[in-house]
């Protein structure tokens, strides 16, 4: 199966940045401004919005570990992402934290995974940004592409 794998080293060390991927209003700061909501615990949902009401994803939070790991499996959203399984895995790096991404077990590379792949990406520099500055470029204030 295919997978997306990102690599972002946060000048930060890993507590504000495991904050900001395990809480929902922390998601809401680098990813979908307002646009998350849900659980912090194990087991518990969330839901991604991205301008509709409608969720365009809902994950299910099946591991926290504080500072330094979080992990999400796609319960609702495109087909596409349908049980697959996002991976944030915190580790230190050079006096920062390195920040090591997966979007796991999609059945087809195809175009819209590319265009995850690369959504990923950037949202993961708007996390970067949030982190070290204070402010991301969370939808809808992101750069369309």
């Amino acid at each position: 199966m295919p997978d997306i794998r990102h690599r972002v080293v946060i000048d930060s060390p890993p507590e504000p940045i495991y904050q900001a991927i395990a809480t929902p209003e922390g998601v809401s700061d680098w990813w979908s401004r307002g646009g998350v909501t849900g659980g912090t615990d194990v087991g518990s949902k969330l839901e991604f919005r991205f301008g509709s009401p409608d969720p365009a994803a809902v994950m299910e939070i099946t591991e926290l570990e504080p500072s330094t790991h979080v992990r999400w499996h796609c319960t609702g959203g495109a087909d596409d992402w349908i049980d697959t399984t996002v991976d944030f895995t915190l580790a230190p790096r050079d006096g920062g934290t390195a920040v090591l991404f997966a979007h796991d077990d999609w059945r087809d590379s195809n175009e819209f995974m590319a265009h995850c792949s690369a959504r990923w990406a950037y949202f993961l520099l708007s996390l970067k940004k949030l982190v070290e500055t204070g402010t991301g470029t969370p939808f809808p204030d992101d750069t369309k592409f």
